[in-house]
């Protein structure tokens, strides 16, 4: 057991179930389903979290009734206890005890399988601000089938070999919208005074333990605080959480924050980078010292130092750490054995695992892509002919490159012509609420000193180095230069590119901000331009700010943009500037948009691919790889996982031809 976590490596029983350590694996969305059955990714998924020493695995909400569609799993499915049970087994083996979650979104519902809007139901007709759904108000016979589809689904789950339970009356689903006295304005048994508002919930709660009695572990999910315009509040989910303590039928309450129900609540279900490491552990806090079940906590708890302190302070029983085993599935152990400064530690830019969910593909991480892939990558197999590797460009593409290659057995220097490493990470983290992006130089810069990797810095690669060095291979990790249209119009007038800007370039004080890239980069200056005094309007070429990043890091930031005044212009594209103004057209209608009166136009414009070391080897024997920006610019994500792929495929790897791209030929 690790020395310096004694409480966080200390076992806890929840009724039948001992877990042997308090770090949790949150039920959450894995895009791992087909048809609504877990696919074997589902399996392989969760069991490498289990032999990375988590103590509890808790799988995602299945849909216990044909009303709801918010979820995944379809338990009316025979085929999805055998699924389900080839995870449950494959999760126990490794000593990692495994629950299930049942829920129903009730209002909260979008689409259906043929992309129809199916009817939505409620406890009242009371519509929503993030689906934009009307529900239809349930009936008492509705509300009792629903409660006994909980009590069936149980039944499944225990088929399935899983060995606990946990209700979603979490995030403004239904049992949620039952208990907030602003979505439920009933006036018979199920609305009204408290006692009215927690009967469906307490009916589902004796539908289950009928079913399934205390073989099985049970507990309920539930948002501390909503964070939304009419959601529920920390004090009114304290009576609720004690009043449901003292039925005695419950073993744990796992507390989290936010709602479906509203752009701003919905922030809260995945919080992003900006918020404070585990700030709902107050929150919990209150609840653990008024209820005598066990009480889990999730939200940004990415350290297990952090992890370690709930527990001790006693402002939980069990943390939830799913992303940060998102990104380490071998944290726990790492942990276990003391060697916390081999762990991986999760950034929060909620890019590849929400973001990929949401985008409807199975989740990953852009610092270990190896999650979601476990079948194919989830092993690092030695190479059967070692080369020797040369990698120009220490970004994140090339780190990553460097670190699979050396753990296969090759031989491998890292070469950067700057004095850090980095790439553009060095930029990104300079943004407001960005620095922990950061953190992913520092993880794999780690990762290339314990792999053997030498790293030499203020070098660029030339043909003349090359072959002085005579390597194997070459991968190319040269990155990108800043981009500027070529058909601007710019007649005069301060113009500077984002990148300049984030070097440390001057500005005025009227500044316009040209967003092509509709990421973090346009968000983030102005953001930082407009706390440093600037008046800032942020003209964009799309939809809204950052609609080609994960919702709930650009819903975020937009309203801190609103609280700081920017102005911002959606769906215009730059076509020039002078000494006065900023010239756009709309992106639709044509029309133009002028801005007067402009001390800097800032053109985030984005970059193209360098091409300077590429040409220089056109002709040399060895083998050439591209990986990144080098490839065509792209995100972090993109970078990590082409390091990844042809670390893998050097020395007789595997390589699917869908990447083949990335290896030039002699004779280009």
């Amino acid at each position: 057991m690790s020395q310096s976590l004694p409480n966080l490596f200390s076992p806890i029983t929840l009724g039948p179930v001992t877990l042997r350590n308090r770090i949790l694996s949150t039920g959450h969305m894995t895009g791992m389903i087909s048809a609504g059955v877990p696919t074997p990714a589902f399996s392989a998924y969760h069991a490498a979290r289990a032999v990375g020493g988590s103590g509890l695995i808790i799988t995602e909400s299945a849909a216990v009734h044909p009303t709801s569609n918010a979820y995944n799993i379809q338990l009316t499915n025979p085929a999805v206890v055998d699924a389900l049970g080839e995870a449950a087994e494959a999760v126990k083996r490794e000593g990692c005890a495994i629950f299930g979650q049942l829920g129903h979104g009730g209002r909260e519902t979008h689409s259906g399988t043929d992309g129809s809007r199916p009817a939505a139901f409620g406890p009242s007709a009371i519509a929503t601000e993030r689906f934009h759904v009307m529900p239809r108000a349930m009936s008492k016979s509705m509300i009792a089938d629903i409660a006994g589809a909980f009590g069936e689904a149980a039944k499944a789950y225990e088929a399935a070999g899983y060995q606990g339970l946990e209700i979603m009356a979490s995030h403004g689903l239904l049992m949620a919208q039952f208990m907030n006295p602003e979505a439920n304005l009933r006036t018979d048994e199920y609305g009204g005074s408290r006692e009215n508002r927690l009967r469906f919930v307490r009916e589902v709660i004796a539908a289950i333990r009928e079913r399934v009695g205390r073989r099985l572990a049970l507990g309920i999910r539930i948002s501390a605080d909503e964070l939304n315009a009419r959601g529920l509040e920390t004090p009114e989910v304290l009576h609720i959480c004690k009043e449901l303590d003292g039925d005695g039928t419950l073993d744990f309450f796992d507390i989290c924050g936010g709602s479906m129900s509203g752009l701003g609540g919905s922030v809260h279900v995945v919080p992003p980078m900006n918020y404070e490491a585990g700030y709902l552990a107050p929150a919990s806090g209150e609840i653990r010292k008024a209820v005598s079940a066990a009480v889990f906590v999730a939200g940004r708890i990415n350290d297990v130092r952090s992890a370690e302190a709930i527990v001790a302070g006693g402002l939980a029983d069990v943390c939830g750490m799913t992303r940060a085993q998102i990104c380490d599935p071998q944290m726990a152990i790492k942990a276990a054995e003391d060697r916390l400064d081999d762990i991986r530690a999760c950034i929060g830019c909620n890019q590849a695992c929400i973001g990929h969910m949401q985008a409807g593909f199975p989740i990953s991480c852009i610092q270990h892509p190896e999650t979601g892939r476990e079948a194919r990558f989830g092993v690092r197999r030695m190479s059967k002919a070692p080369m020797k590797v040369l990698v120009a460009g220490g970004g994140p593409a090339g780190m990553k490159a460097a670190v699979v290659a050396a753990e296969r057995g090759h031989q491998v220097a890292l070469c950067e012509a700057a004095g850090e490493l980095g790439g553009q990470v060095k930029l990104a983290r300079q943004l407001p609420g960005r620095d922990e992006f950061g953190g992913l130089v520092t993880n794999l810069a780690a990762e290339m000193e314990r792999a053997g990797v030498e790293v030499r810095l203020n070098t660029k690669v030339t043909r003349d180095l090359v072959e002085a060095e005579a390597p194997d291979a070459v991968i190319l990790a040269t990155g990108s230069v800043p981009h500027t249209p070529d058909h601007l119009i710019l007649d005069g007038g301060h113009v500077v590119h984002a990148a300049k800007v984030l070097e440390g370039a001057n500005v005025g004080t009227r500044v316009v901000i040209a967003d092509w890239r509709c990421d973090w980069v346009g968000l983030g200056l102005a953001e930082r331009l407009a706390r440093d005094g600037c008046y800032v309007r942020l003209a964009v070429n799309g939809y809204m700010p950052g609609h080609s990043i994960q919702q709930y890091t650009r819903d975020r930031w937009i309203g801190e943009l609103h609280k700081l005044g920017v102005e911002i212009t959606p769906f215009a594209r730059l076509v020039g500037g002078d000494d006065e103004a900023a010239y756009f057209e709309h992106t639709t209608s044509g029309e133009p948009i002028v801005f007067e009166e402009v001390d800097t136009l800032v053109t985030a414009t984005g970059a193209e691919t360098d091409l300077e070391l590429e040409r220089a080897l056109a002709g040399w024997p060895g083998e050439v790889w591209m990986v990144g920006d080098a490839v065509a610019p792209r995100t972090c994500e993109e970078a990590v996982l082409e390091g990844l792929k042809v670390g893998s495929a050097l020395g007789g790897g595997d390589l699917a031809p869908a990447d083949a791209p990335l290896r030039l030929s002699a004779a280009e």
